[in-house]
């Protein structure tokens, strides 16, 4: 026994663990404000169809294409009716597109009298000018919206930084670079690297209609604070926000505010606004090819509830996407790709308390 040696835990050689720290110099651009949802609606609301559909589009060159589409299928129509009624429809499509790194132009034309057009410019780095519109032969339904979309990425040093951490001749008191360490802190500029990065939009449309939304990386670094016996904490991850609108006429305004947090694994989000709606979703990343999605709506004036749980799951040839909600609403949403530039599109719905159910399945070429 003399001999043995007792075994020595390995775990007690290595090093300590240190935390990443974040990096506030490198935060990442916010989403626009009305995407705040939009892994979750990838999931839960699929573009479902009923009918035929075929899609062909051919590149004339690099930044210019043309499209063509046609639709055979039912369409609902307005009615007080609990019962859904659908009339027979067919129509033609033609599309024209220019898309090129610092200008987008899309146009759209159908055989109804309908015309369609997008456009989205690059003016700055920061500045973006979006634009759309629908022209209708029917009365009071043609509109337009200008967006401009202002998003910042700016890295900053505090001056502060620069005068504590400065070379000067002159020697600073200790007590006061202390004091003005504490009130950084306590004053909300916890970091005293950041980056200070948002997006800002300004929309207008017809019908006297203005809006604007701003949302902000959140983060903040909390280890100054807890060397001040406070707690702390690093959060890169969460975004705030919130938007205002005016109808002009319909004389109606509204407010908004709108969280976001985001990590590899997972995305929750929450909106609340002034008109009633309460919105939260979760999306769960299971791994790169599946996730699932729940979301949960609520309208505090009408007292309407709905809440809804889907997937979505890429396989190497096609691409499936699901929901089902608490009104018994089922969706499913199936692309296969038969072979390079061919897809196979198959739709799916239904809806037994309104006893609807639509079925679809189209082509689309190139």
């Amino acid at each position: 026994m003399a001999g043995f040696v007792a075994p020595v835990d390995a775990s007690l050689n290595k090093p300590p663990k240190h935390e990443d720290k974040v990096d506030y110099m490198d935060l990442p651009c916010p989403i626009p404000y009305e995407e705040i949802q939009r892994e979750a609606l990838m999931s839960l609301k699929p573009e479902t169809f009923e009918g035929l559909r075929f899609d062909f589009s051919k590149g004339l060159n690099q930044k210019f294409s043309l499209s063509h589409s046609v639709f055979m299928g039912p369409t609902e129509i307005p009615s007080q009716s609990p019962e859904t009624i659908k009339i027979p429809t067919a129509h033609y499509e033609f599309g024209a597109n220019y898309i090129d790194p610092q200008l987008m132009l899309i146009g759209r034309v159908l055989t109804d009298g309908r015309l369609n057009a997008r456009l989205k410019c690059d003016l700055t780095d920061n500045l973006s000018l979006k634009a759309n519109a629908q022209l209708t032969n029917e009365p009071h339904m043609s509109h337009g919206m200008i967006n401009f979309d202002y998003k910042v990425c700016v890295r900053t040093t505090n001056v502060m930084q620069m005068v504590l951490s400065s070379d000067t001749s002159e020697p600073v008191d200790q007590d006061i670079r202390f004091l003005i360490g504490v009130v950084l802190d306590i004053s909300g500029k916890i970091c005293l690297e950041h980056g200070k990065d948002y997006r800002t939009q300004f929309q207008f449309g017809n019908g006297a209609l203005f809006g604007a939304s701003y949302i902000q990386m959140a983060a903040f670094d909390g280890g100054s604070l807890e060397s001040y016996g406070m707690d702390g904490s690093v959060t890169p991850h969460l975004s705030l926000g919130g938007e205002v609108f005016w109808a002009g006429q319909h004389r109606k305004s509204g407010i908004g505010y709108a969280a976001r947090y985001e990590t590899e694994k997972m995305v929750a989000t929450g909106q609340v606004a002034s008109t009633g709606m309460v919105a939260l979703s979760y999306v769960q990343k299971v791994s790169d090819k599946v996730s699932l999605a729940s979301d949960f709506m609520y309208n505090y004036m009408s007292r309407d509830v709905t809440a809804s749980v889907g997937y979505d799951y890429i396989l190497r040839q096609c691409r499936l996407r699901g929901k089902i909600d608490s009104n018994g609403c089922t969706a499913a949403f199936l692309e296969e790709r038969l072979n390079m530039g061919l897809n196979f599109i198959l739709s799916a719905e239904i809806d037994h308390r309104k006893k609807d159910y639509k079925f679809g399945f189209g082509l689309t070429v190139g």
